[in-house]
């Protein structure tokens, strides 16, 4: 099974040295909820998330919502070809069934993230469609048993999308980065077996995500 990680993602609740913060407060008024019900994202929390400590990594919920849609709506997963999971930058990890069908308004997106922050899981019908670990990369990867795990960056190896999709087959594990800038850490890194730049240009993640999965559906399903 070939399996996506999106790593290191800023995705999460205002952490609680935030939630007094005015543009905070004043966002979680707005929504009808507490400031620890939210989301960061540096749309509404930039003056909050100024000078925090991997302020990088966190508050885009929407570039995670880009990347999951790229991934989730393509015929390698409608046809259980692919394993989607979201490490986020705070060491969470989000498991998504193969039945699952995001929205693709962002705005329901980011409500369905905070029930599951706050609750753990979504379920429908008796099944359950997300779930949220307390997982670290090095404990996901260990649960995915990948043959090999390729990590993609500017800093890595040149190399092609093409390239790459004759590396990984069907049982590698990609790995992208859910930041909008930056690099993996070397807590995530350690665990690449290989490292490649398919890209001269710094594309953001969503496209990446979206030519290096056709490279590998067109090897792994059917014409």
């Amino acid at each position: 099974m070939l399996s996506l990680v999106i790593a290191e993602s800023a995705l999460g609740l205002v952490p609680k040295e935030l939630q007094n913060h005015n543009s905070v407060t004043a966002s979680a008024r707005r929504f009808n909820k507490r400031p620890s019900e939210i989301l960061l994202d540096v749309s509404w929390h930039y003056a909050a998330m100024k000078g925090m400590k991997n302020e990088l990594k966190m508050g885009r919920p929407d570039l995670v919502h880009f990347c999951l849609l790229e991934a989730c709506s393509i015929p390698l997963f409608f046809e259980n070809n692919l394993d989607v999971f979201v490490h986020t930058a705070d060491n969470s990890t989000i498991f998504f069934d193969r039945s699952v069908r995001l929205p693709k308004s962002y705005h329901r997106f980011a409500g369905l993230m905070e029930k599951l922050f706050s609750e753990g899981k979504i379920e429908e019908g008796g099944r359950r469609l997300i779930e949220l670990k307390r997982m670290d990369f090095g404990e996901l990867v260990e649960t995915i048993r990948p043959k090999q795990v390729i990590g993609l960056s500017t800093s890595g190896m040149p190399s092609s999308y093409q390239n790459l999709g004759e590396m990984a087959g069907r049982d590698a594990c990609i790995i992208v980065g859910g930041f909008a800038k930056g690099h993996f850490s070397e807590n995530v890194s350690q665990h690449f077996d290989a490292m490649l730049s398919v890209d001269r240009r710094p594309l953001e993640a969503h496209i990446i995500i979206s030519r290096a999965l056709y490279e590998c559906e067109k090897r792994i399903l059917p014409s």
